[in-house]
Order: C-alpha cells, then sequence, then structure tokens
C-alpha cells in the first residue's frame, strides 16, 4: 500500500438518476495505496457496466501497487531499494518514466524536490521503515544524507541503476501517475463523461448526466471541519492537493510536517499551508503540487508564475489563511482543454 494524503477538496454532489435516453450515473470505489479511489462516470447506452469498468481500474490500482508500493517488500521498486549500491534492476517502462519525471521535478527545483527522500522519511519517522516520529541528532541525518540524491540514479536501456544506496519513494506522484492511467483506460472504453479520483488526486472530464460540469471545493485545511474556499469547475484536468497538517508531528512546540526539502534532509517549516494545482496531467498536478509545497510561499508563486502553471496556495497568517492564486489557475478553473 501507499500512505494516502489529504485531497484538499471534495466533490459536490451530482445527479444520481438516470434520463429517459438510457443514460445513467454509474459510481464505485474502495480501498487503494492506504487510502480510498473512487469513480464516477456517466453510461450511455449500450456502454460498459460498472462491474466491468471496475475490474479495468481495480486491475491498474493493482498494477500501479506491485511496481511502486513502498509497503511490500515484493513490489519493484522496493526490491530495488533493497539493493546496494552500484547496482541495477530491470524496471516496467512506466516506472523508468516517473524516473524521469522525479528527476526533471528535481532539476526544476534546484534539488529540493526529489524522489530519494525513502531514507530521511523513515528516520523521522513518516515512512515504511520508520520507529518513532521525532528529530533525528545531526549525526545519523549526515549520514542518512549520503543515501539521498536523485544524481545517484540513472537509466541504462530497460535498467534502473544507482551508484549509492538510494531509496526511491513515488508517494508524490504514483497517485497522479494511477489516476492519468485510469483515465487513458476510461478514455479507450468509450467513456466520455467521468470523474476519476484516488488518494485524494482526480480528473475529470466532460459533464455530469444534468450537462452541469464536475465541480470541486477546494477546501481550508483544517482538521476540526470542512470550509470550502473556492469551488471550481474540472474538465479535462487533474487536480491535485498537497498539505502540510494532516501529517505531522509536534516537538518543543515546533510542528514538523511529512514534506521535506532534500537539501536540507528536514521537514519544510515555512507556512504555506497547502497547494492545489491544475494541470492536464494528474501526474504532473501531483507532482507539481508537492513541489510547490517545498518550495514555500514566495518562491512557490514565482515557480507559477514562471511557468505558468494552475496553482492555489493557502498561506498561513496570524489572523488565519491567505488565498493567493496564480494567473494560469485563474484561466484554467472553470475553462476547458482543447
Amino acid at each position: 500500500m501507499f500512505i494516502g494524503r489529504w485531497g484538499g477538496f471534495v466533490m459536490l454532489a451530482g445527479v444520481l438518476a438516470g434520463c429517459g435516453n438510457g443514460d445513467s450515473i454509474e459510481s464505485f470505489g474502495g480501498p487503494t495505496m492506504g487510502s480510498t479511489y473512487s469513480i464516477k462516470y456517466v453510461r450511455h447506452a449500450g456502454g460498459p457496466d460498472s462491474s466491468q469498468v471496475r475490474r479495468e481500474v481495480e486491475g491498474i490500482l493493482a498494477e500501479v501497487d506491485r511496481q511502486l508500493s513502498t509497503y511490500r517488500n515484493d513490489s519493484d521498486i522496493e526490491r530495488f531499494n533493497a539493493l546496494p549500491a552500484n547496482s541495477c534492476q530491470t524496471m516496467p517502462a512506466s516506472v523508468l518514466e516517473l524516473i524521469r519525471v522525479g528527476e526533471e521535478l528535481s532539476v526544476q527545483s534546484d534539488g529540493s524536490y526529489d524522489l530519494t527522500v525513502e531514507p530521511l522519511m523513515n528516520l523521522w519517522g513518516f515512512g515504511p521503515q520508520g520507529r518513532e516520529e521525532k528529530v533525528p541528532d545531526a549525526a545519523a541525518l549526515a549520514e542518512v544524507l549520503q543515501r539521498v540524491g536523485y544524481r545517484h540514479l540513472h537509466i541504462n536501456g530497460e535498467q534502473l541503476c544507482k551508484d549509492a544506496a538510494v531509496e526511491v519513494d513515488f508517494n508524490s506522484i504514483a497517485a497522479g501517475y494511477a489516476v492519468d492511467t485510469i483515465a487513458a483506460r476510461l478514455d479507450a472504453m468509450g467513456i466520455d463523461d467521468y470523474l476519476a479520483e484516488a488518494t485524494g488526486e482526480l480528473k475529470a472530464k466532460g459533464k455530469k448526466l444534468d450537462g452541469s460540469p464536475w465541480r470541486i471545493a477546494l477546501e481550508e485545511p483544517r482538521d476540526d471541519q470542512q470550509v470550502a474556499e473556492r469551488i471550481i469547475n474540472v474538465d479535462g484536468y487533474g487536480v491535485s492537493t498537497s498539505g502540510d497538517y494532516r501529517n505531522y508531528f509536534l516537538q518543543d512546540g515546533r510542528r514538523y510536517s511529512h514534506t521535506f526539502d532534500a537539501r536540507s534532509g528536514a521537514p519544510v517549516l515555512h507556512n504555506l499551508a497547502s497547494v492545489t494545482v491544475i494541470h492536464p496531467s494528474a501526474l504532473m498536478a501531483d507532482g507539481l503540487s508537492t513541489l510547490l509545497l517545498i518550495l514555500g510561499p514566495e518562491k512557490a508563486w514565482d515557480y507559477a508564475e514562471k511557468h505558468d502553471i494552475g496553482a492555489f496556495f493557502v498561506i498561513r497568517a496570524d489572523t488565519g489563511f491567505v488565498i493567493r492564486t496564480s494567473k494560469a489557475f485563474e484561466r484554467l478553473s472553470g475553462a476547458k482543454t482543447d
């Protein structure tokens, strides 16, 4: 399994009754990646029924788990993680593509974002082998940092290789990848109107049964109640939210979240509480929301504006939360892809 993270939004209810022309809303869901998934789609006359679609979706989720889970020793990535330095392992093309995406995000963030943070996650108590949530001593942190860094990975044909004992963690992009894969399968099955979600990452296309758009309510990052900050229409885009407040611990009055800057080896300590990203790819929305959360409010804003990223920022302030949105977010949040 994976550890599912807070999605930061709720999917607003749609019309569930059938229409006179034989169209109906189908929906199903269940556990996945340490969290849940849900699928809603408009079934047109003659289209695939829910049981067939469910088999396809759950087959994809099972394959993602077999390839990418850090919570099962027999997954492709955990077998690679167990190898010593200067080792290689043949990998599925999908895993190699995710490594390339991770490298791109690492380069663009000057190494702050990094897929090889699993040893850090374990050291601070957040990872699959984490024992206790606490601030590690300097010597232990320095030792682990020797085993962190995307530059220690390289691809040789169909093999993933490492020149240090690094361990890869795909939690920042795996769910987005799964959602994109599910969306592509729904498209191939002739399903044109759907909302696919896994562990809080989603992609929506087309319309609901009544012809209205799929609508998502973005929430304040609070654990006491759900408060909608913004409602957006989504058609043809992936949406991902990364937040720092659900998975954290307190020590000596300071809050330490599970979001790490790989350069320092420590959780981020700035006042950016959450970031929502809209992108044609749920995979990229997933990775970029994490990258922006790591960068912090000012650097993340500059990055989003420079790269034309649709981003919705929730920033802690003395009086509550401050909302800031990029120009691309305002343009995309109610738009349809070409």
